[in-house]
């Protein structure tokens, strides 16, 4: 990949949650990205990132690696590291799960669950104008922009 396609580290979660509903939506081929979306907020994915876990991980990785990235095997600055931690900070804020309350009797959305799900969405969004911007048009597959 060139230099002006390398993916952003905080896009490093995105893409997961993006790949993730992608590969829910392969599994049911009649299902909405709304529908996919939900799916995904009942994986065992969903609770890693929004217990903090995901990072947490990925942290501990890189402290033990002197802050080289496995992926890239480049060394991720201070200030990355800020901005991630600040990331982990909003999903665990944004993704808060509470168990069991996710509809109310009326089958509405709780507001908790709602804006767990926009901030999914908003994340996935992300990801997709990176594709658009550095032309990987092929990553697209929820065409979420549109």
């Amino acid at each position: 990949m060139s230099s002006n396609n390398d993916k952003p580290y905080v896009l490093r979660v995105a893409e997961l949650i993006y790949n993730k509903v992608v590969n829910i939506k392969k599994e049911n081929s009649q299902m909405t990205n709304i529908q996919a979306f939900e799916v995904f907020m009942t994986t065992e994915d969903y609770d890693l990132i929004s217990s903090g876990e995901f990072h947490n991980q990925w942290f501990l990785e890189l402290k033990e690696n002197d802050f080289i990235d496995k992926l890239t095997k480049k060394k991720i600055n201070e200030e990355t590291i800020k901005l991630l931690e600040l990331q982990k900070d909003s999903m665990v804020k944004f993704l808060m799960k509470i168990p069991k309350l996710y509809y109310t009797k009326s089958h509405f959305p709780l507001e908790i669950s709602q804006r767990a799900f926009d901030h999914l969405w908003r994340v996935c969004e992300s990801y997709e104008m990176w594709c658009k911007e550095t032309k990987q048009d092929k990553l697209i597959k929820l065409d979420l922009l549109d």
